[in-house]
């Protein structure tokens, strides 16, 4: 028996990984069609009801015509997309959360939807821990005045110095895959870590007004849910210890940035990075490109080879349990 499957890739999570993967777990004949999709070159954005995916829905609908199976990082499976291709039973969303797929309008229209979790925890970790030290050390600052042929021997006045993770406090706002990866990390440099997380019974498990208020270092690892939404504002900031440092790998809804400007400029934070933000790309004009000791990255914590290759290997392994008549493992459909 041959199943017809799209590989929906893009300039990440590329077609031929995702090909690769499908050809070492799926059995039997796979009848393969290929679409490319525009990410990370053209940002993801809002395509009909759904959030973070590329605006392809008329490509999208064209390419699954007669196709069983869709494999795809930022497609967006829409009720449109749904309705015009009714041969569709399996949809795999190759990152941690379908965020682009209807799951309510696959559901009824009897396609299953599945993710990958896990994918990007260990390059997320890395990059929290990247990104702390960066903004801790004024790496990315120093580094522009050398560049410009500026040698500033104030960095290494007392004032103008951070503090040390060895022995150092360090909260940890969420406590998932990533956040355990960035508590070892830790570990490792000597610090304490306090974990805030309703879901999770740990060691140095506290409330968030305890850990904002005893943590030198706060980074946040919530996923973005209607009760996560501006959790940390201004008076979560105020209530960190003056000299802090606050790191955001998350995502932007969890973070009041206004109230993070008015502490960078203040001098109440001595140093502030995120990689995500309330508008992506970043707006002209934003007070974020002003921010004196804010290191940001564009939305890239998740990015390494080999979290584009264990994203491929994940949907491959649900297609092939779909193949074997299983039950799917990673799905997110009811």
């Amino acid at each position: 028996m041959t199943i017809r499957v799209l590989a929906a890739g893009d300039h990440f999570v590329k077609n031929s990984l995702l090909i690769e993967a499908l050809r070492r777990e799926v059995p039997g004949e796979v009848d393969f069609r290929e679409l490319t999709l525009p990410w990370p070159v053209v940002p993801f954005g809002r395509v009909g009801e759904v959030d973070e995916a590329s605006d392809v829905e008329d490509e999208l609908i064209e390419a699954l015509r007669g196709v069983e199976v869709c494999v795809t990082q930022m497609a967006p499976l829409t009720k449109r997309v749904l309705d015009a291709c009714p041969d569709l039973r399996l949809f795999c969303v190759s990152r941690g959360g379908p965020v682009n797929a209807n799951l309510e309008a696959a559901a009824r229209a009897g396609v299953a939807v599945t993710f990958a979790p896990g994918r990007n925890a260990v390059a997320t970790a890395e990059h929290t821990l990247a990104m702390l030290l960066a903004a801790t050390r004024r790496i990315p600052r120093t580094h522009a005045d050398l560049a410009g042929g500026v040698w500033r021997g104030d960095y290494y006045t007392y004032d103008n110095v951070g503090p040390e993770l060895e022995g150092s406090t360090v909260g940890l706002v969420g406590y998932g895959a990533i956040g355990r990866r960035v508590a070892r990390m830790l570990a490792g440099f000597g610090a304490e870590v306090l974990v805030h997380d309703p879901y999770v019974d740990v060691p140095g498990k506290v409330e968030l007004p305890e850990l904002l208020r005893r943590s030198r270092f706060v980074s946040l690892h919530a996923r973005a849910t209607p009760e996560t939404a501006g959790m940390i504002g201004a008076a979560e900031i105020a209530a960190m210890p003056p000299g802090s440092v606050l790191v955001n790998c998350a995502r932007g809804a969890l973070l009041d940035y206004d109230a993070l400007c008015d502490a960078l400029e203040s001098g109440h934070l001595f140093g502030a990075a995120t990689d995500v933000f309330p508008e992506e790309p970043i707006p002209a004009g934003s007070r974020l490109l002003t921010a004196p000791n804010l290191v940001m990255t564009p939305h890239l914590a998740g990015a390494s080879k080999e979290t584009a290759m264990k994203a491929a290997a994940i949907v491959a392994a649900d297609v092939a349990r779909y193949v074997r008549g299983e039950p799917l493992e990673h799905v997110a459909t009811p």
